[in-house]
């Protein structure tokens, strides 16, 4: 098929590569021109393992094409993908400005049946918003607004989209849904489904997806929090939970919050939607506060070790993508940590293998910029792991308790063994475990730190 994806950015780019790489002929539309250009010179402006090799194939092949021109893009499509940001603004609903501007400049462009994808996430009702903007200008029979809401992990956002485990298709004509299905066909070859339905339900689902997911994630902070003051073993407790197969054992696993572009947003979003309808989603609120509070714990626990005095203390960091096999780092814990630690008077040493770059745009030279995870430990005195990147996992601990000032590690993403790390004599705190310090310690802190 003759396909157009307006929006380059993360969604966009990884849905129109991938598209193209099943046969498709792809343009991919943006306005920023500079962005066009990089793109057109191979240059990808985001890490996804995977994408590099596909995006370099199909673009070769002329398969993968770029430009600014929105009427080239129309021209050229039976299918257009609006793959646009939807920010949230003060109040947390998605800002929708720059769909229905596309919107509208769709609606005097467009002149034969095309068939308009809402693949940002979007508010129930957007897709019905979109037809009634394309409607000002078009006759009905012109255009079709379907909702094809995206399910990818940043990570495995290629994997996700060539072997999805399903496809979510809301379209209101028989027309769109067999276009929709005969586009999505050579992803779903293993039998994972296609599942069709109204348009309100698509938006829906995906905002459900993600808030479902991240209920999940709050949840188990919670009960590591817990288990720290009652003596429990989070692992164990994660592990006992996650093998009732009603529950299932993803995203079980404790740490210091979620964060990326999805998560907090479509939360948000979901709780926005129902105070619209007149309904609380009490659930969902408190998610929210327990995240929020959640991302500073590591943060806390460093100023409760140091008597809540870090000044002068070097912190070094590990991590600060909001997840590992990303450079994104928007609401990324480690962010909101370093700017407790900042605040609090220390000085941070940061290490991260992808998201640096995207780190100087915020801090600037407020923290120093390391080339490993060991040059970061130099005369620390705390390492505080924020992503669990593998490359951390297998590093020595003899030479990490040699470069740090002592032996002193707040884990934020539980990637060491507490008891290897107490036999290497550190001092540990971790989430959801009993924390390790000096025996001459262990008594007066750790209850100190329990009653707190």
């Amino acid at each position: 098929m003759k396909i157009s994806v307006i929006g380059t950015g993360y969604v966009g780019l990884v849905t129109g590569t991938c598209l193209a790489e099943t046969g498709n002929e792809v343009i991919c539309v943006d306005i920023d021109a500079q962005k066009v250009a990089d793109l057109k010179n191979g240059k990808i402006p985001i890490f996804e393992p995977g994408l590099e090799v596909l995006f370099s194939r199909n673009q070769i092949q002329g398969n993968l094409q770029f430009t600014t021109n929105l009427e080239e893009g129309v021209a050229h499509a039976d299918v257009i993908f609006l793959a646009l940001p939807t920010p949230p603004g003060a109040d947390g609903t998605a800002d929708l400005s720059a769909i229905i501007k596309v919107a509208r400049n769709l609606s005097v462009l467009i002149n034969r049946y095309t068939v308009i994808v809402d693949k940002s996430t979007v508010p129930v009702g957007t897709a019905e918003q979109v037809s009634e903007v394309l409607g000002t200008h078009l006759d009905s029979e012109l255009f079709e607004v379907v909702s094809n809401p995206e399910f990818l992990k940043e990570g495995t956002a290629v994997a996700d989209f060539m072997k999805p485990d399903r496809i979510v298709i809301g379209a209101e004509s028989e027309r769109a849904r067999s276009i929709m299905t005969e586009l999505y066909q050579p992803f779903v070859r293993q039998g994972n489904p296609i599942i069709q339905m109204d348009l309100r339900s698509a938006e829906m689902t995906k905002y459900a997806a993600n808030s479902y997911l991240a209920t999940r994630i709050s949840f188990m902070n919670e009960i590591a929090n817990l288990c720290e003051r009652a003596g429990a073993n989070v692992d164990h407790v994660r592990k006992g939970m996650g093998s009732d197969a009603r529950i299932g054992n993803r995203f079980l696993f404790p740490g210091i919050g979620y964060g990326g572009s999805c998560f907090p947003k479509d939360v948000q979003a979901l709780v926005r939607t129902a105070e619209e309808y007149d309904y609380e989603f009490s659930i969902l609120k408190s998610v929210i506060g327990v995240n929020e509070k959640q991302r500073l714990s590591l943060a806390d626990k460093l100023l409760h070790h140091f008597d809540n005095n870090l000044e002068g203390k070097t912190i070094a960091v590990w991590g600060l993508a909001f997840k590992p096999n990303t450079d994104d780092i928007r609401e990324a814990p480690a962010l909101f940590i370093i700017q407790k630690l900042l605040d609090a008077g220390a000085k941070v040493s940061v290490y991260d293998p992808e998201a640096m770059d995207n780190t100087r745009t915020v801090f600037g030279d407020q923290i120093t910029y390391t080339e490993s995870p060991y040059e970061a430990l130099l005369n620390a005195d705390a390492l505080a792991v924020c992503t669990e990147w593998n490359a951390f996992r297998s590093l020595s601990l003899d030479v990490i308790k040699n470069l740090l000032s002592q032996a002193l590690v707040f884990d934020g993403r539980n990637i060491f063994e507490a008891s290897q790390m107490e036999q290497a004599g550190f001092q540990y705190y971790s989430v959801g475990r009993q924390t390790i310090l000096k025996q001459t310690d262990d008594v007066s802190l750790l209850s100190n730190y329990l009653s707190a």
